[in-house]
């Protein structure tokens, strides 16, 4: 089963986010439902870019599907700037702590 791919881009989405989350869809067209791939597309997306957590079976299912597909990303970003999150309450408390 194959379908348009581009037609679940979001307008606010920036190429390089857009481009990743297509690999994936492309690379499982054939293994899941439509409906089924975006989801899971969008639960890749959340966890690699935004840290997003979900429960152990999706984050093993998402691990073995973006392996061959999210590789050469995390190779081009190695050398750039990270984002680090930080829990509010953990972030007030160093500030306390070194006064």
């Amino acid at each position: 089963m194959t379908f348009d791919v581009n037609k679940y881009r979001s307008f606010y989405e920036c190429d390089e986010h857009w481009e990743l989350r297509k690999m994936f869809m492309e690379a499982h067209m054939e293994r899941f439902s439509e409906d089924e791939l975006v989801c899971l597309a969008q639960v890749f997306t959340n966890v690699e870019f935004l840290g997003c957590r979900y429960p152990p079976e999706t984050m093993s299912l998402i691990a073995e599907l973006s392996k061959d597909v999210v590789g050469s990303y995390r190779e081009s970003r190695q050398n750039k700037l990270k984002r680090t999150f930080v829990a509010a309450s953990d972030a007030a408390a160093s500030r306390y702590a070194k006064k």
